[in-house]
Formats: C-alpha cells, sequence, structure tokens
C-alpha cells in the first residue's frame, strides 16, 4: 500500500510539471521581441531590406571595367570572295582567306586568342547617380521594415491587453455564476421550507442559465484574443501566463511633458524616404543624358595551318594540330573615345516628367500624412486624459454601488423586496 501511495505521488508531480509547462509566462515585452523575430511580414520586409542592400553593392561594382578573355581552336577552309557581307545576329560565316579562282576543300586547324579591355572611366557622374538611387532605396526598405515593426508592436500590445482584459472579465463572469448559484441554492431551500413564494426559486434559475451564457460568451471571446495574439506572435496557440500588472495601478503618463514629434513618426519616415527615392531616380535620369568617357586595350594573337607562302603555292599547309594552334602573329591596340547617343535626352525627357509627378503625388501624401498624425496626437491625448478622469471616477461609483447593494439587501432580509430587485 505504502509503494502504491508513492508511485501515485510520483505520478501526481510529473503530470503536474506537464501541466504547468504547458503554461508559459508572457510579458509583454517579451510578447513583442517574439512578434517582431517570428512574424512573417517583418521577416519578408527584412530580406527586401537586404536585397536593396546588395543592389547598392551591385550599382558599385558598375565601376569596374570589363575584361574579356577568350581562346578558341578551328578546324576549317579558308577561301575568300571579293563582296560585301554583314552578318545579321551573327549567324553568318566569315573565313579569311585568298579569293581563288575555284573553290578548294584544302583545311587546316587555327586558333584565335584574345584579351580585351574596355572601362567607362567617366560618366559624369551617372554610376555615382545609380549608386546614390540604390541608397535611397535602401533606406526606403528600411523604414518600411520600422513602420511594419512600429505598427506590429501595436497590434501586439492591443492584442495583449485585450487577452488581459478578457480574462479579467472571465473571472468576472464566473465570480458571477458562483454568486448566482449560491443564491439559487439558498433560495431553493427557503422555497421547499415555505419560508419564501416558488417563484423566487424559478427567477433564481434563471439568473443562473443568465450567469452561464455570459461565462460562455466571455470564454468564448478571450479564447478568440488568445488566438489572435498567437497569430500575431508566429507560434501555435498556447496558454499564456500574462502580466497581472495592469490591473494593479494606473500607468504613469505624463502628458504635459511629454513632447511627441509627429515627424519622427515611422509612418512620416517611410514617405520621406520615398521622396527621397524619387529625387534621387529623377537625378539619375538626367545623368543618362550625358557622353561617357571610355577607355579600351586589346591584344590578339592568332595562329593557322596555312603557310605564308599559301598565295603562291594551294598545298602550303598543314594539318597538323599544333602547328595550327601554335601563335604566330599578334596585334595590339589602345583606345581612348567618347560616346554619347545624342537622342537619349529626347528618351528619358518623359521619364523625368514623370519623376516630377511622382513627386508632387509623394510629396502631397506626405503632407496629409504629417496632418493626420498632429491629429492623431491630439486626439490621443484627449483619450488618455478622458481615460484617467474616467477611472479616478471609479471609485465614487464603487462606493455608490455597495452602498445601494447593501440597502436592497436589507430590504430583502425584511421582506420588503424580491431577489430579483436584490440582483
Amino acid at each position: 500500500m505504502r509503494e502504491k501511495l508513492i508511485v501515485v505521488f510520483l505520478l501526481m508531480i510529473v503530470f503536474g510539471a506537464s501541466g504547468l509547462s504547458a503554461q508559459q509566462y508572457l510579458s509583454l515585452e517579451k510578447a513583442i521581441d517574439t512578434a517582431i523575430t517570428n512574424y512573417g511580414t517583418i521577416r519578408a520586409k527584412e530580406a527586401y531590406t537586404q536585397a536593396a542592400l546588395t543592389r547598392v553593392e551591385q550599382q558599385k561594382r558598375a565601376y569596374l571595367p570589363n575584361l574579356y578573355l577568350s581562346a578558341q581552336n578551328n578546324f576549317g577552309t579558308v577561301n575568300g570572295q571579293n563582296g560585301p557581307l554583314y552578318a545579321f545576329g551573327g549567324q553568318a560565316l566569315a573565313s579569311s582567306g585568298l579569293p581563288l579562282a575555284e573553290q578548294n576543300w584544302n583545311a587546316a586547324f587555327g586558333a584565335l586568342y584574345l584579351a580585351n579591355f574596355n572601362w567607362e572611366f567617366f560618366t559624369f557622374g551617372r554610376v555615382k547617380a545609380g549608386i546614390q538611387t540604390a541608397e535611397a532605396g535602401t533606406v526606403k526598405y528600411q523604414r518600411d521594415q520600422e513602420q511594419e515593426v512600429f505598427n506590429h508592436k501595436i497590434k501586439v500590445t492591443s492584442a495583449y491587453l485585450n487577452l488581459v482584459a478578457a480574462r479579467k472579465l472571465s473571472d468576472s463572469y464566473r465570480k458571477n455564476l458562483e454568486r448566482a448559484d449560491t443564491l439559487y441554492k439558498v433560495v431553493t431551500a427557503r422555497a421547499r421550507s415555505g419560508l419564501i413564494a416558488g417563484v423566487d426559486s424559478v427567477q433564481a434559475k434563471a439568473e443562473v442559465s443568465s450567469a452561464r451564457i455570459q461565462l460562455t460568451q466571455a470564454i468564448d471571446k478571450e479564447q478568440r484574443q488568445a488566438k489572435d495574439l498567437a497569430v500575431l506572435l508566429g507560434i501555435s496557440n498556447s496558454e499564456f501566463v500574462l502580466d497581472s500588472l495592469f490591473f494593479q495601478k494606473a500607468p504613469s503618463i505624463p502628458l504635459e511633458n511629454e513632447q511627441v514629434d509627429p515627424e519622427s513618426h515611422p509612418l512620416t519616415l517611410w514617405y520621406a524616404s520615398r521622396i527621397t527615392e524619387a529625387e534621387q531616380q529623377r537625378k539619375y535620369l538626367k545623368r543618362t543624358n550625358y557622353p561617357s568617357l571610355i577607355l579600351g586595350a586589346a591584344y590578339q594573337a592568332r595562329g593557322s595551318g596555312f603557310f605564308s607562302n599559301y598565295a603562291q603555292d594551294q598545298t602550303a599547309y598543314t594539318q597538323n594540330y599544333l602547328d595550327g594552334i601554335n601563335p604566330v602573329r599578334g596585334n595590339y591596340v589602345v583606345a581612348l573615345g567618347i560616346t554619347w547617343n545624342f537622342t537619349q535626352p529626347f528618351r528619358t525627357a518623359s521619364l523625368v516628367k514623370e519623376q516630377d509627378y511622382l513627386l508632387s503625388g509623394l510629396r502631397a501624401e506626405h503632407d496629409m500624412t504629417r496632418q493626420q498624425l498632429h491629429e492623431e496626437l491630439a486626439l490621443s491625448e484627449r483619450n488618455i486624459a478622458n481615460a484617467l478622469a474616467t477611472y479616478h471616477e471609479v471609485p465614487t461609483q464603487l462606493e455608490a454601488a455597495s452602498l445601494a447593494y447593501r440597502q436592497k439587501r436589507v430590504r430583502y432580509e425584511n421582506g420588503l423586496t424580491d431577489l430579483v430587485d436584490v440582483s
């Protein structure tokens, strides 16, 4: 018997510990941190920001020159022909050789080795404008991410406080059901003893039913609030142990001393970053109208299986592979030039005008947002003041309700009123 009691005791400890582990304490600060880490939309905004940072790196690498290295080994004939040739899309065959009187099929190996260097070393600020545009886009995505985090913090805080309030209401309705059930038992006992009318028992039973319905509705609302909070946290719905400090004292809000600047609001900063990006984009479009200074250099080496006297003797060639690919002639060239697409300003004029209209719209949205935030700030200060005024009136209301309850209870105990009035 003693061993069985020990086993039962140990099982109670195990199951009790597992029940406690299912519940986890969740403060408001921890809830916000968890939501920022897990929520899918915020993770997406972070990825977009990283993509924008990568775009900045790509724009910076536009300063790098182009360096092409190529090598090819060929085998074929070298029949030449007098006449023009234009290669559409690079699909034509161009062979260099003698324009002989008739076709021959002498073939040998050949090779071409090429190194080509090309660098737009001065673009009149176009590359720099492209980098600044990419950086402005990165700032825009960062502001968008900050705005998303700010909005999500508000949502999580609201859901957290709503769940706290819902649980408090559920506790109140649970106590209300206990009160109604106790009254029902008392009234039923007195009705059976003939001390009061039987209709009081029916009314008390109806009061219990009404209290049970109210409790069910409160629990349903609490469960929905818990689900909403779990979704915002990005975790599975579980039984959270919430902070009860919110019901112990009123928050300290120094309305007069606290200075809130709507210009630092994440939404305002986001609109400002969009304006900056549009301005940089307009500057970049203007820069594309300028020419580019280009430095180029190339070195080419060729090998051929056709000998230098092939013009006089069409048998002067070899089909040996190594002889054909051995480079025996080389050329180099260095070039400095300037290129300018004369029609580019006509192409970009409409794009610049489009950016002007876009900037006008963005500035209008920015001004409207600033005005809305100023009004929201003033309204929030009035709402806080009204809520605190209501809070300070609660003790008076509670005292009046307590006096009314005691009065009705005394009247009921002396048979001067019925239970419905007391309820």
